[in-house]
C-alpha cells in the first residue's frame, strides 16, 4: 500500500469500527453483469484466496476498493449507429429524426452491453480512526468520493468531510513562494502552477525551475497566484499540493525507502503490513503538518 496521490476527508473520532472486517465482507465486489454499467466492492489487500478484508495495525485500517466497469467506447456505439440508420434510410426511404435516432442509440447501448469488455482495477484507502483522516490513492474527487461512499455503505454511517481551509490554500501556497518562511519540515521543490485570477486568466505552468527565482517574481508582481506547488516534507517524501489540498506525485525519497527495505519480512503479507506501516507513518505527519499549515477545520 504505496500512495501515489492521496485525497483525505476527516470523521468523528468517535466512530467505531469493531465490526469493520464482517461489514467490508457484506459490501465484497461483485462481478459486473448484464446490463450494469459499473460495480464496487472491497477485496482482501491480501489476496483472492484470503477471508480478511482489511489490514488492521492498532488504530490504522487498509483496505482495498474493488471497481469493475463495463467498456462501450462512444466510437463503437457510434458507428453501430451510423450502420443502423444507414440501413433504415435504404429500408424507409428517409433518415431516422432526433428523437428517433436516440432511441436506436440507446437500444443498441443496451445489446451491446452484455458483451462489452470489463476493465477491473483498485484504490488502496487508509484509515487512521484514532486521528480521524481517511486518504484514498487517487487524485480526482469523484474517485475519492466514490471509494468514500463505498466506506459509508458497509458502516451504515459514515460523516466523512472534505478538507476545510480556514485561509485560502492558494494565499498561502503564494506567500511559501514570494520569500515568507515554510513550515518547519517543508523544503521548496521545482515544480509549480501560477494562475491569473482574472476570469479566463492565464495559467502558466513550469517545471525544473528554482521557484524563488527573479522571473517567477514578476508573475506574482503581475497578480498570478499559486495553485500547485511541489514540496519536500522532512526530506522523505516529494508532493505537489494543489489548491484543492489534494496531494498528487507523491513519492517516498531514499530515506523513508532505505527505512522500509531495513525492515525484514518473512512473506508477502508481511510485506504488505510493512508497506502499510511505513504510508502511514509518512501520511500521518504529513497530514498533521498541512493541518497546522492550512488551519484545517476539525471534525466533531
Amino acid at each position: 500500500m504505496l500512495f501515489r496521490n492521496a485525497t483525505f476527508f476527516q470523521f468523528p473520532k468517535s466512530l467505531s469500527f469493531a465490526d469493520f472486517n464482517e461489514q467490508l465482507t457484506e459490501c465484497e465486489l461483485k462481478p459486473v453483469q448484464g446490463l450494469e454499467l459499473v460495480t464496487r466492492g472491497f477485496v482482501s489487500p491480501y489476496g483472492d484466496e484470503s477471508e480478511l478484508m482489511m489490514q488492521q495495525q492498532d488504530k490504522v485500517i487498509g483496505v482495498q476498493v474493488g471497481q469493475q466497469e463495463k467498456l462501450l467506447p462512444g466510437a463503437v456505439v457510434n458507428e453501430a449507429l451510423q450502420k443502423k440508420l444507414r440501413e433504415i434510410e435504404k429500408k424507409d426511404g428517409r433518415r431516422p429524426g432526433s428523437k428517433r435516432r436516440a432511441q436506436i442509440k440507446s437500444d443498441l447501448i443496451l445489446e451491446m452491453l452484455p458483451k462489452a469488455f470489463v476493465k477491473s482495477n483498485q484504490m488502496s484507502v487508509m484509515l487512521d480512526t484514532a486521528s480521524g483522516w481517511i486518504a484514498i490513492d487517487t487524485a480526482s474527487r469523484k474517485q475519492a468520493e466514490n471509494a468514500v461512499s463505498e466506506v459509508r455503505r458497509a458502516l451504515s454511517s459514515f460523516p466523512a468531510l472534505p478538507l476545510n481551509a480556514e485561509v485560502a490554500p492558494r494565499q498561502v501556497l503564494t506567500q511559501w513562494i514570494s520569500g515568507e518562511n515554510l513550515p518547519e519540515g517543508f523544503v521548496l521543490g521545482h515544480e509549480a502552477e501560477l494562475q491569473d485570477p482574472a476570469e479566463q486568466g492565464a495559467t502558466i505552468k513550469v517545471a525544473r525551475m528554482e521557484l524563488q527565482s527573479e522571473e517567477m517574481q514578476h508573475h506574482l508582481e503581475a497578480g498570478f497566484q499559486v495553485t500547485r506547488l511541489a514540496l519536500l516534507f522532512n526530506d522523505r517524501v516529494s508532493f505537489v499540493i494543489g489548491d484543492d489540498l489534494v496531494v498528487r506525485k507523491l513519492k517516498l525519497l531514499e530515506q523513508a525507502i532505505e527505512s522500509m527495505d531495513s525492515g525484514e519480512t518473512e512473506d508477502a503479507n508481511a510485506e504488505r503490513d510493512a508497506r502499510l506501516a511505513l504510508m502511514h507513518g509518512e501520511l500521518g505527519e504529513l497530514f498533521a503538518a498541512l493541518s497546522k499549515a492550512f488551519k484545517l477545520s476539525k471534525v466533531e
